[in-house]
């Protein structure tokens, strides 16, 4: 027994109706409480009826009712408003800290034994989601409405991110896009390296020189440490000269080079040519910043993110290696990705900051307009018959499957709830 499954039981009212304390008392739930993930009793402000009398006040929930005196709640005075000890097993009666008894109600016998075998099934899959083979007799009404509330979830929990490098940064909205554009233009593999390199080089410094794109390159390029060696090309050597000197007049310290990871990567993914556009963004990012809270369309948005990279690269992947003519744009996946996984979440942070709410709606619109993301975790929602028209959906499901599904908490999640009913 898990006391997580006894608290669904009690949250859901999935026990007989007939409940009898172990004094012999009859005992009636008017009002279950609120279930409580903090500290202190496990439901607030429940409501019983003990023969004739009323009672309001908190819950507490334990698989023996001896694990009250092993968790010391007797010394505690925050479980004294405890009117109800509910457990799977009485073992032992318990009292507050003024020594008097809490009626004990004991579920063993009074449940489903069908939704605890569920349970258990749940718990100990194998599969990629434990409800995998489950999952898509769920009403798609309840479905999509748990995915709504997700896609909030997931959110909040990234603009929670976006408000943390705010402080960081003394509520500086345009340091604060320069340090999240950097994390993800790394665009995963080369995301850690790209956060160094924004961390040791501050954004005041690249704006001082932002009309400049040869300057910003050279700071960026610099800072990367890939300037460090001896250069065919006359661009890199420019490069490098124009490096030393930003580095000497804002006293620079470039990270290691051996940071960026190149192997098994398309060429035009390899960061050399992603440093070379998250310049260009640079370079462009005073319209983008007061267009990022201004537009409305996705095309606009795609427009912000569609800077070129300089001239040298259109026939370059890296220094020195000459290419076939290509202008060098970031391709329209890596963009909707930005608008995703940077927009989106900036949105909803300056939606809160500012108790904006048709700002945190606009981030939900953007969403829906793109089309789902195609990875990992959306091709395997496929497999099991979910499938996602929209980034607002895809959103959600990667937020199901990660934050849920993964850590099989089935009893927080609206589909487990209601296959284990």
């Amino acid at each position: 027994m898990t006391e997580e499954f006894l608290h669904y039981i009690w949250q859901y009212r999935l026990y007989s109706p007939n409940l009898v304390l172990q004094t012999g008392e009859q005992v009636e739930v008017l009002h279950p409480g609120v279930h409580n993930t903090d500290s202190g009793p496990d439901f607030f402000n429940a409501k019983i009826r003990i023969g004739k009398t009323i009672w309001a006040g908190n819950i507490e929930i334990h698989i023996l009712s001896s694990d009250w005196k092993r968790h010391n709640h007797q010394q505690d005075m925050s479980y004294d408003t405890v009117i109800l000890h509910v457990v799977w097993r009485d073992d032992l009666p318990v009292f507050r800290k003024d020594s008097t008894q809490i009626p004990t109600l004991e579920l063993d016998g009074l449940y489903n034994e069908n939704s605890w075998k569920n349970y258990l099934k749940f718990m100990a899959s194998p599969k990629w989601i434990p409800c995998d083979t489950m999952i898509s007799n769920v009403d798609s009404f309840l479905r999509n409405a748990w995915l709504d509330r997700v896609l909030v979830e997931r959110l909040e929990r990234k603009s929670l991110q976006v408000e943390h490098i705010l402080s960081l940064t003394k509520n500086d909205w345009s340091h604060t896009f320069y340090r999240l554009l950097a994390h993800n233009m790394g665009f995963k593999l080369n995301n850690q390296a790209f956060e160094m390199l924004a961390q040791s080089l501050p954004y005041q410094f690249l704006a001082k020189h932002a009309d400049d794109l040869f300057q910003v390159e050279a700071m960026v390029f610099g800072q990367a440490g890939l300037l460090g060696t001896s250069f065919t090309d006359e661009y890199p050597q420019k490069l490098k000269k124009e490096y030393e000197f930003l580095k000497s007049k804002f006293d620079l310290t470039p990270i290691d080079s051996h940071l960026w990871r190149f192997m098994r990567l398309h060429p035009g993914n390899f960061p050399t040519l992603r440093l070379a556009q998250f310049a260009s963004v640079i370079h462009h990012s005073k319209s983008i910043i007061s267009e990022l809270f201004s537009s409305n369309d996705v095309k606009t948005y795609r427009n912000l993110f569609g800077a070129e990279a300089s001239g040298y690269w259109n026939t370059h992947y890296t220094f020195d290696k000459p290419s076939a003519l290509k202008r060098k744009t970031l391709g329209l996946s890596s963009i909707d990705l930005l608008i995703i996984n940077l927009v989106a979440p900036i949105l909803v942070a300056y939606g809160r900051w500012k108790n904006d709410t048709p700002m945190i709606e606009k981030a939900v619109d953007l969403l829906m307009q793109l089309k789902s993301e195609n990875n990992t975790y959306t091709r395997n929602w496929v497999k099991i018959g979910i499938f996602a028209k929209d980034a607002a959906i895809s959103q959600s499901l990667i937020e199901l499957k990660s934050q849920y599904c993964d850590n099989k908490k089935c009893l927080s999640c609206a589909i487990g709830i209601q296959l284990l009913k």
